[in-house]
């Protein structure tokens, strides 16, 4: 199992060790040593799975006074994830990363504290679940907007499907 910090060193991307055979497949998606020891402390509170369609765009989502470590893989499709820096003062504030998970590549994206996350679907349908360090708390929810042209993220799908929630997320600048 490898974990390799990105451009953002606090994200880190899991390469989980994947063993196929005539059968199928075992993966093991997640064991507290080894991702304690690859630098993704948690806890984990909750879980969550969803499935969405081609074109979709989720995000961008955060917590304000519970900031929630997100544990993110697509168990079935692809799909082009992200995290934004939105912790003010931070030496890394509104910069992004962002990686393709799939189903096939059983990478893991770990988005910590403090940044918001973020997807579009590249193929038919995605499934996608996380882990979360803290509770989901809608009075707590913040976001900011997937095309915020202050942080430019180079998102690889055009006129994406989109809540009228996360449609009204504001820019960077105005959000804290």
């Amino acid at each position: 199992m490898r974990f390799t910090p990105l451009a953002l060193p606090e994200v880190i991307l899991v390469e989980p060790d994947v063993h196929r055979d005539a059968r199928g497949f075992f993966v093991e998606t997640y064991h507290l040593e080894k991702y304690r020891a690859g630098g993704i402390a948690g806890p984990f509170v909750q879980d969550n799975h969803s499935r969405s369609v081609r074109g979709t765009l989720r995000g961008l989502h955060a917590q304000r006074r519970r900031p929630q470590g997100k544990l993110v893989r697509a168990v079935d499709g692809e799909m082009f994830d992200v995290a934004v820096d939105i912790r003010r003062g931070s030496a890394t504030f509104g910069r992004w990363v962002g990686v393709r998970l799939s189903g096939e590549n059983f990478q893991q994206l770990y988005v910590p504290p403090g940044f918001a996350h973020g997807f579009c679907v590249l193929s038919a349908v995605v499934h996608v679940e996380y882990k979360c360090t803290d509770f989901y708390d809608a009075a707590d929810e913040i976001g900011l907007a997937w095309n915020d042209p202050d942080v430019r993220i180079e998102w690889p799908i055009r006129d994406p499907i989109i809540s009228d929630k996360d449609r009204r997320l504001p820019r960077l600048r105005d959000l804290l």
